[in-house]
């Protein structure tokens, strides 16, 4: 009798959640982890320090909607170290940057006009 209320019991739950579970649209999930850099929106930057040896740039930046962050001056590790060759200080930059692995990245990069 046990086997038989267990079972039921059992039925009965999984009746009534499943479609609860399978209705979760998971459609918050992005806005934990960012914006993908395709969608992300560039954002114009200038170079305040290029250190290659660390493969890291000094940016003064408008706001990153895709990471919450307003306007400022932060340090930024770079997808590709070679485009730290092509950078100096002064350079007005457009670029995307995105939480790679716990550490704010720059993921794509333009020379602004």
């Amino acid at each position: 009798m046990k086997t038989v209320i267990s079972t039921a019991f059992i039925a009965l739950a999984v009746t009534f959640t499943a479609p609860v579970i399978a209705s979760d649209d998971h459609s918050r999930h992005g806005a934990m982890h960012g914006a993908t850099p395709a969608m992300a929106a560039m954002t114009d930057g200038v170079v305040k320090k290029v250190d290659k040896h660390t493969s890291k740039v000094t940016v003064a930046h408008g706001p990153l909607v895709n990471l919450g962050m307003p306007a400022m001056t932060m340090v930024f590790r770079v997808k590709d170290a070679s485009w730290l060759d092509q950078m100096k200080d002064g350079d007005k930059i457009r670029f995307v940057a995105d939480n790679v692995n716990g550490s704010l990245t720059v993921v794509k990069i333009d020379r602004a006009n």
